[in-house]
């Protein structure tokens, strides 16, 4: 079945649990939002989808196409086509956009396959160009001086180029202003198809106005508490997360 599937998901972190019992499946072809209040535990789930090494998982299961990652190291996982844009991108003085994505992109070709440098600049302006970036930007070093509009678009053209089969955006609207966040929802919203599965992790509506989710989740206190349509987002901007967060932590999700 191609879709990424979390089961009965426990995660701990210094002994305190994070998540209790989170179970999501998103088929390829989809766009999925997490929305919840802070602290609910949504950029904790998007690190252990990424393999992240300081999260204990107690119990349950993440699949990607019916295999279980759960063992993968990191890289391993972005191997097999998964893909995480962070809240907060790393800075890597000294090594340009270009030679970063180009490495990343040489690493998911087969063993012996080379990279042919006019096909990979070719395919890097196109996203460039997507994203209104200028060409200079790809000698910048990655994210080094970036504002957090630049670092955003950074993120999403590594999703363009890598062509995952499922991204997960972990707040990616964090820091945006309007003009900032269409540009980067317009690269998303290119990105959609068949061939890939999107999770978006956000705590506020506004992001879902320009990408709009095929299904909305509330997350409250490290589990799935509400599972609806895109009008869900809108009567969580309307009513808050009150009546969810004083919800009894084991109550079944709602449809």
């Amino acid at each position: 079945m191609n879709q990424l599937s979390i089961e009965d998901l426990r995660v701990s972190i210094a002994e305190q649990e994070i998540i209790r019992g989170l179970s999501l499946t998103m088929p390829k072809g989809e766009v999925h939002a997490i929305m919840g209040p802070n602290g609910s535990g949504k950029s904790t789930l998007a690190k252990v989808i990424a393999g992240h090494p300081d999260y204990k998982v107690i119990s349950g299961t993440i699949e990607m196409d019916g295999e279980n990652i759960m063992e993968l190291e990191p890289d391993e996982r972005s191997r097999k086509g998964l893909f995480l844009a962070f809240q907060y991108p790393s800075e890597i003085p000294g090594v340009t956009i270009a030679n970063f994505l180009r490495a990343a992109v040489q690493a998911r070709l087969p063993e012996g396959e080379e990279l042919e440098a006019t096909d990979y600049y070719a395919k890097l302006y196109e996203k460039m160009d997507l994203l209104e970036m200028d060409r200079s930007f790809t000698s910048r070093s990655v994210n080094e001086g970036f504002s957090g509009g630049e670092k955003k678009r950074n993120e999403i053209l590594q999703l363009a180029m890598l062509q995952p089969k499922y991204a997960v955006l972990d707040e990616t609207d964090s820091g945006l202003d309007i003009d900032a966040l269409k540009v980067v929802a317009h690269g998303v919203n290119a990105m959609r198809g068949p061939d890939i599965g999107i999770l978006v992790i956000t705590h506020y509506q506004r992001l879902l106005d320009y990408i709009i989710p095929d299904h909305v989740h509330v997350m409250v206190q490290g589990r799935i508490v509400r599972s609806g349509g895109k009008e869900l987002a809108l009567e969580l901007e309307e009513k808050g997360y009150e009546r969810y967060e004083t919800a009894d932590v084991g109550e079944p999700a709602m449809a």
